[in-house]
């Protein structure tokens, strides 16, 4: 009888333990500081998510695409979308200013309640690991701020656009809703 029980433990122990393992898809295996108050956060969280990823600038001819991709992030997060934002200085020096500055200009000017994270680095050989990746995984790498990766719910497929695809009524929110239907399907 010890026996029987000892195999029944194993059989329960190991069917617990293969529900609750899921890894977090490579892409996503990162960690940047939250823009507001400089705390770790892991990519990982957004696991399952599709995510729209743009690198920022505060005085940038772009710059007012944080109005819709804030109206794009609050429109879609139920069904599953976030945006990231990854203030960079890579492009005509146009994000010069610290963690507070950038975070004024998000939250109090254009109402920006999307995950934003600390300035990073996104273009050239010095780019962060993460956005090397993005650039890989999608064939196409920033060359302006406000570039946009999306990344469907599994971390596999990567799609970049340009600095001039506004995120609503265009390219942006129509492969917005066609990963978010892809993303319903697999459930």
């Amino acid at each position: 009888m010890p026996v029987l029980n000892y195999a029944r433990w194993v059989a329960l122990t190991v069917c617990v333990w293969a529900t609750n393992v899921h890894a977090c898809p490579t892409l996503l295996q990162h960690q940047f500081e939250r823009l507001q108050d400089g705390a770790p956060q892991s990519l990982c969280q957004y696991e399952g998510k599709v995510l729209l990823v743009v690198n920022t600038a505060s005085y940038c001819g772009f710059t007012n695409q944080y109005k819709g991709l804030e109206a794009l992030h609050k429109r879609y997060a139920e069904r599953g979308l976030v945006v990231l934002g990854f203030p960079s200085n890579d492009f005509g020096r146009q994000e010069p200013g610290d963690a507070k500055q950038i975070a004024d200009l998000c939250f109090n000017t254009y109402g920006v309640e999307f995950p934003m994270f600390a300035k990073t680095v996104v273009a050239g050989d010095s780019a962060n690991a993460f956005y090397k990746q993005l650039a890989k995984a999608s064939g196409s790498r920033p060359g302006w701020n406000f570039h946009k990766y999306l990344i469907s719910a599994d971390g596999q497929a990567v799609t970049g656009f340009d600095s001039a695809n506004k995120p609503l009524g265009g390219q942006v929110e129509a492969a917005v809703k066609k990963a978010l239907a892809v993303s319903v399907a697999r459930q």
